[in-house]
């Protein structure tokens, strides 16, 4: 059964490439109004507007690391479209492999503020609104390293994403009370430029021979499941985290 969000007004974070433009095209092919957010891909971004249904489609410049950049967001998106329905907190990423002993302090709170503490400011950005209404679907983006912990050279992106993970349990239990569900996708190896650039060709092809699917992810597998849970489908889901792993953390 299709999915119809029109006349829902979502806000996505970190939405020009990879799994957010996954995110952002199925949220607009779904009929929803899409404010989503770029720090580097303005092409990309500019891309995603031009293709999209006329007026339905905004393009916002934030580096969320920036403690007002989330809420700067929310406000740009209020203003196009009008009350946020639908947050998905999905900027975030792997900045470089840093062993422990060699992981610098700055590094660690680099991958916190781009991962963690991102998804907290854009929740605390978009929660008011939400429990004025009464309702709203927030999905935050963790990752299988937040249970594996990662692959090497990853333990500051894996403790970050853990705690992305429990973000969204607690947010689920503080707010389910004003009608607002919050769950989490976990992904495992999806075909983007983020393993284009952080891991190797056998890497990549020993995860796959692991996986039951025998395949990478594809970012549209993720989209998908980020639809199922901001749709009334998933109504009474709420402090979940969804793996899209092709069974990989599953065994």
């Amino acid at each position: 059964m299709p999915i119809d969000l029109e006349g829902q007004t979502a806000l996505v974070t970190g939405g020009a490439s990879g799994i957010g433009r996954a995110i952002v095209e199925a949220l607009l092919a779904s009929g929803a109004r899409v404010a989503f957010t770029y720090s580097s891909s303005r092409e990309a971004a500019e891309d995603i507007v031009a293709k999209a249904p006329k007026d339905r489609a905004r393009a916002l410049f934030a580096d969320l690391k920036e403690e007002n950049a989330a809420s700067m967001a929310v406000a740009a998106t209020n203003a196009a479209f009008g009350t946020i329905d639908i947050a998905v907190a999905n900027a975030g990423g792997l900045i470089q492999r840093s062993r422990v002993s060699d992981c610098s302090l700055a590094l660690w709170n680099e991958a916190m503020a781009l991962n963690l503490t991102s998804a907290f400011l854009t929740a605390r950005a978009v929660i008011p609104q939400m429990v004025e209404a009464r309702s709203g679907a927030i999905v935050l983006m963790s990752s299988l390293a937040a249970h594996d912990g990662g692959g090497m050279g990853a333990t500051h992106y894996a403790a970050s994403k853990g705690g992305v993970s429990t973000l969204s349990r607690a947010l689920a239990k503080e707010l389910g009370p004003d009608g607002i569900r919050v769950n989490a996708i976990a992904p495992g190896l999806i075909g983007t430029q983020f393993h284009d650039r952080f891991s190797t060709a056998e890497g990549r092809k020993t995860t796959v021979d692991r996986t039951p699917l025998r395949r990478e992810g594809r970012p549209e597998d993720v989209a998908s499941a980020v639809l199922y849970l901001v749709s009334p489908m998933s109504s009474f889901l709420t402090g979940e985290i969804i793996e899209v792993n092709g069974g990989l953390g599953a065994f």
